[in-house]
C-alpha cells in the first residue's frame, strides 16, 4: 500500500525559528523605516503583512537553523518514494526558496498575500487537496491540532509534552521529535552572564582612589553593577536578534541560542525591553549623573548594533568608548572625580582590545576561506594592519601607565612608589602575551573572556594587584 503524502510545516517544525519573526527583524535591520508600515499592513490581514515583509527581504536559505533530525528523517521518507509537501503559513516566496534549496519537496502550499495558510485554513486546504485522512502531517503548535484532526497520522515536532498528549487525542502519532533543551544554561548564554565581568570596571575609580572603606560608595556601585549588567544583557539580546545572519556564518556564534533556534526570536523581543526597563529603574535610584551615563551607554550600543559595527575603525573606537564609559559611570555612581591618567590609560588599553577582537575575527574568517567579514567593514587582508594598530595602542597604554607612575598623584596615594613601578613590565608582558596568542590563532574572539580563562592572564592580574598592594601598604 502506497503511503499518503507527508505534509510538513515550516515554522518551528522544519526550522527552529519563525520566518515572520525573522523577516520582521531583517526588515528592521535593513529598512528600519518600513517597520512603521507594519501596523497598516497587519490591518489588511496577516497574509498581506507576510507578503510585504517577504518582498523586502533577501533570504539566504543556507543560513536557517534547520531541524537536523527531522530533515534526515524526511530525506529517508523521500528516498523510499514518499511524496513530500511543504505547507506553511509563511509567504510563498519564502517557502519556495527554502523548498528549492532543500530539494526534497514535491509541492509547496503557502500563504499568497490573500490567504493565510494557518490553523483551520490550512486544514481546509489540505482536505481539499488530499481528502480527509489522505495525508500525514508534521507540525509543532496548538494551531496544528486543527490539521492533525483531519490527518491520517501525525508527526509531533518541537512540541511540549502537553501538546503531544493533545495531538494523540485527535490522531495517531507516528513519530515525535523532541524540542531542543532551553533551560537556565541556555538563558545564561543568551544573557551573556559571563560578560557581566566587564562591568567590574565600574569599581575601578573606587580602587584607584583608595576609597576602599567608603561603604556607601560600595552599595551604590553594587546597584550600578546590576543595572549595567541588565542593560548589557538587553543589548546583547538585541544585537543577537539583529545579527542572526552574521552569527550563523560564524563557527562559534552559530551556536548562540537565538541563532541556533534553541530560543525563539519572539522571546528575545519580549525579554530585551524588560531587562532595559529594570536597568533604568535601578539606575534612577543611584543618581542623575549615573542614569545619564547609562543612557549614553545604551544609546551608543544601539548605534553600534544598527550601523557603526559595519564601519571600519569607527567600530573599534566605539567598542573602546563603551568600555571606558563603564569607568566614567562608576565614578559617577561613587561620587568620585576621575583622573586624566586613568581615562587615558583606559582608552588606549580598550582600543587595543577592540582591535584584538577584530583581528581574531578576521583570522577566523580567513581560515574559513572568506575574503570579507560578513556584517563588518573589513577584508580578511586587513588583519595585519589591525594587528599593527592594536599593538601600537597596547604600548601606548603602557606608556601612559609609566608616566602616571612618575606623577605626583602616585606619591600621595602610595607609601613606596618604587614597588608600583613593577606594574609597567607586568602590563607590557600582558599586552604582548595577548597579541602573541592572537597571532598564534589561540585567541577567543572576545579578549576579555579569553583573559578570564587564561592562566597566564590571571597570574598577571594577581601580580599587578600585588605590586599595587605592596606600594600602598609597605
Amino acid at each position: 500500500m502506497t503511503s499518503p503524502p507527508l505534509v510538513v510545516d515550516l515554522d518551528g517544525t522544519l526550522i527552529h525559528s519563525d520566518m515572520l519573526h525573522e523577516s520582521t527583524l531583517k526588515v528592521l535591520r535593513e529598512r528600519p523605516l518600513d517597520v512603521l508600515r507594519i501596523p497598516f499592513w497587519l490591518l489588511q490581514g496577516k497574509a498581506v503583512l507576510k507578503s510585504r515583509l517577504a518582498e523586502r527581504m533577501a533570504l539566504d536559505p543556507h543560513l536557517l537553523p534547520y531541524n537536523g533530525a527531522l530533515l534526515e528523517w524526511l530525506k529517508q521518507q523521500r528516498a523510499s518514494g514518499r511524496k513530500l509537501v511543504l505547507c506553511t503559513a509563511s509567504d510563498s516566496r519564502i517557502a519556495q526558496v527554502i523548498a528549492d534549496h532543500l530539494g526534497i519537496f514535491d509541492e509547496v502550499i503557502a500563504s499568497d498575500g490573500a490567504t493565510n495558510q494557518a490553523g483551520q485554513q490550512k486544514a481546509e486546504t489540505l482536505q481539499a487537496r488530499f481528502g480527509k485522512t489522505g495525508f500525514d502531517y508534521a507540525g509543532n503548535s496548538s494551531a496544528d491540532l486543527k490539521v492533525w484532526k483531519h490527518a491520517r497520522h501525525g508527526i509531533v515536532v518541537n512540541a511540549s509534552a502537553g501538546l503531544a498528549t493533545q495531538a494523540k487525542a485527535v490522531c495517531e502519532i507516528e513519530q515525535v521529535f523532541p524540542a531542543p533543551s532551553a533551560g537556565l544554561s541556555t538563558w545564561s548564554r543568551a544573557l551573556r552572564v559571563h560578560q557581566w565581568m566587564k562591568n567590574v570596571l565600574l569599581f575601578m575609580p573606587l580602587l584607584a582612589a583608595h576609597q576602599l572603606t567608603n561603604v556607601q560608595a560600595w552599595k551604590d556601585l553594587l546597584l550600578a553593577f546590576i543595572a549595567f549588567s541588565l542593560c548589557a544583557s538587553s543589548v546583547y539580546i538585541s544585537n543577537d536578534l539583529l545579527d542572526l545572519d552574521s552569527d550563523r556564518q560564524h563557527l562559534r556564534k552559530r551556536k548562540r541560542p537565538f541563532a541556533s533556534g534553541t530560543l525563539p526570536v519572539f522571546l528575545g523581543v519580549l525579554v530585551s525591553p524588560l531587562l532595559l526597563a529594570a536597568s533604568l529603574v535601578l539606575a534612577a535610584q543611584i543618581g542623575t549623573s549615573f542614569f545619564h551615563w547609562l543612557l549614553l551607554y545604551f544609546a551608543l550600543t544601539l548605534a553600534y548594533s544598527f550601523g557603526i559595527k559595519r564601519l571600519m575603525l569607527l567600530d573599534c573606537l566605539t567598542l573602546a568608548m563603551l568600555y571606558t564609559i563603564r569607568i566614567v559611570a562608576g565614578a559617577a555612581a561613587a561620587g568620585l572625580t576621575l583622573s586624566f591618567w586613568l581615562l587615558a590609560f583606559a582608552v588606549f588599553l580598550f582600543l587595543s582590545l577592540a582591535f584584538l577582537k577584530r583581528y581574531a575575527e578576521l583570522e577566523s574568517q580567513s581560515l574559513q576561506g572568506n575574503t570579507k567579514a560578513h556584517g563588518r567593514g573589513y577584508y580578511t587582508s586587513d588583519a595585519p594592519l589591525l594587528q599593527t594598530l592594536g599593538v601600537a595602542a597596547s604600548y601606548a597604554s603602557v606608556l601612559v601607565l609609566a608616566l602616571y607612575l612618575n606623577s605626583e598623584a602616585v606619591t600621595k596615594l602610595y607609601r613606596t612608589p618604587e614597588f608600583v613601578w613593577g606594574a609597567v613590565p607586568i602590563m607590557a608582558f600582558w599586552v604582548s602575551w595577548m597579541w602573541m596568542q592572537a597571532h598564534r590563532g589561540n585567541m577567543h574572539d572576545d579578549p576579555v573572556v579569553f583573559a578570564l580563562k587564561d592562566k597566564a592572564s590571571l597570574a598577571t592580574g594577581v601580580a599587578f594587584a600585588a605590586v599595587l598592594a605592596l606600594g600602598a601598604l609597605v
